[in-house]
């Protein structure tokens, strides 16, 4: 099978998507992980179907590096916006798509990409943690001297304990400095770290305005080892957060044709 797809990046969060508006491409599960593999093959921190869906500009199907499908992706999201209107599936500056967590809409400013998140409620307030999903599942826990924390072996730990082996977790360790809050994130279905993660950004900032360390009342802006992002959101009563946008860079990195 041959096809076309394309490479694009937010913050560092490097995706593979293709265009099966026509359902075309059906890749199984070893597939998928195949040409996420950076050394044989493409290489991606995941890979995303851009298909039709009636009554929305286009729905999102997201899969990990490990090929699995997964859960809401918010730096793949704003991507999958970007690649939709270069492929002329958006026709205005805002979209309305649906993915694995329901209906997003996403606002477009040159590659500046919105993207409105799920509400999120039910936040599990920990000893030293924060427990919460804003499309996937999040751990979040402030340190000091995240930049030399040993990520990988701490979000192992967390993703294959007891408690969340059996489905898994993202873990995230943030602070605060002085240009806002620096979050580093280990990604399940990638089982590393990946430069940057947008559903953890948000969990991240969600989880700071509970800490009291919010850069302000009703945003965040968050530092990352691929770029900065901004969380936007409105806090309510008992630690819900409503108007949740995402907002970052999107930017297509190029095209290629691959036969598997």
């Amino acid at each position: 099978m041959k096809f076309a797809f394309y490479k694009y990046q937010g913050t560092g969060n490097d995706f593979i998507l293709i265009d099966n508006r026509h359902l075309i491409v059906k890749l199984n599960t070893k597939q998928i992980a195949g040409v996420c593999q950076r050394h044989f093959g493409i290489g991606a921190d995941g890979l995303m179907l851009l298909q039709n869906k009636k009554g929305y500009d286009f729905e999102m199907v997201y899969y990990n590096s490990d090929g699995n499908e997964s859960s809401f992706c918010g730096n793949g999201s704003r991507c999958i916006v970007a690649f939709a209107k270069k492929l002329g599936a958006i026709k205005k500056s805002e979209a309305t798509f649906i993915a694995t967590d329901g209906i997003h809409t996403a606002k477009m400013n040159e590659d500046n990409i919105s993207m409105k998140m799920k509400d999120v409620k039910n936040i599990e307030i920990g000893k030293n943690f924060y427990l919460l999903n804003t499309g996937s599942p999040h751990y979040v826990k402030f340190i000091s001297g995240v930049r030399n924390a040993d990520l990988v072996s701490e979000g192992k730990n967390v993703r294959y304990s007891n408690r969340f082996k059996k489905e898994g977790i993202n873990v995230n360790l943030a602070e605060k400095n002085s240009k806002g809050i620096y979050v580093r994130t280990y990604e399940r279905g990638v089982e590393d770290e990946t430069l940057s993660c947008g559903t953890g950004v948000t969990a991240s900032a969600l989880a700071s305005s509970i800490h009291g360390i919010s850069t302000s009342k009703n945003h965040s802006k968050i530092l990352t080892r691929g770029g900065e992002l901004t969380v936007r959101f409105r806090r309510g009563k008992d630690n819900t957060f409503t108007d949740i946008w995402l907002e970052g860079p999107a930017k297509f990195v190029f095209k290629g044709e691959i036969e598997i």
